[in-house]
């Protein structure tokens, strides 16, 4: 990644899967929520995430799957309290930090923009002192779009003003970048491996970082 950060106004990052391994998230909805679901109904890890795996197709992408109110309700399981029991497994990409420290002294906008909800990216933070390192910190379910929907940018925008030409972006989801390429943001990077434990299922059109360095 090589940037002139004189061409840089704002720098708008991801949090899970660029910033943070997603190596968490991965195992807290494919094994440990699973597990923590199916137990009580006599299920076997694989039977349960048999049953759930619709479930996630049907809200992927949207709000409700961002949400961890949602799911509570949904599946009868107190998820922020199950998010805690395996918190210790919240970790930094390798050079995130000093990245992020490159971000501030080069940009004086600097934001985080996340798909989590707010409860988890205080648990995040709680963790990580992640906030000390932006300007600001915005959730998608704020701004009533996830970043998937054009919506969403448009809301980033009447929130605080940007220039798409003179931005900065980063993100491991292919649907995200996308949504920011129709946008306008003009410099926009993936990342080659999300989760740290495991290779990339797909490739992205977009230039993959192996590490921020």
């Amino acid at each position: 990644m090589q940037i002139n950060w004189q061409d840089i106004d704002t720098v708008l990052l991801d949090m899970d899967g660029t910033l943070l391994d997603l190596h968490f998230d991965n195992h807290f909805w494919l094994e440990h929520i699973p597990r923590i679901w199916g137990e009580p109904r006599g299920m076997s890890a694989q039977e349960a995430k048999s049953h759930l795996a619709p479930l996630f197709e049907q809200h992927a992408g949207t709000l409700n799957w961002y949400c961890v109110d949602f799911w509570s309700d949904l599946l009868g399981v107190d998820i922020m309290h199950h998010k805690q029991e395996v918190a210790h497994k919240i970790a930094y990409r390798p050079s995130a930090k000093a990245f992020l420290q490159r971000c501030r002294d080069e940009s004086d906008d600097v934001r985080l923009i996340t798909n989590a909800h707010r409860k988890v990216l205080n648990l995040k933070i709680a963790h990580t002192k992640l906030d000390q390192y932006f300007h600001d910190m915005v959730c998608s379910h704020e701004l009533s779009h996830p970043k998937e929907d054009e919506g969403f940018w448009h809301q980033l925008q009447n929130k605080k003003t940007f220039d798409p030409d003179r931005t900065l972006f980063l993100d491991d989801s292919e649907a995200v970048l996308e949504a920011a390429d129709r946008y306008g943001i003009k410099h926009v990077y993936s990342i080659a491996q999300p989760d740290l434990s495991t290779e990339r299922a797909m490739p992205s059109r977009f230039y993959m970082l192996d590490r921020l360095a």
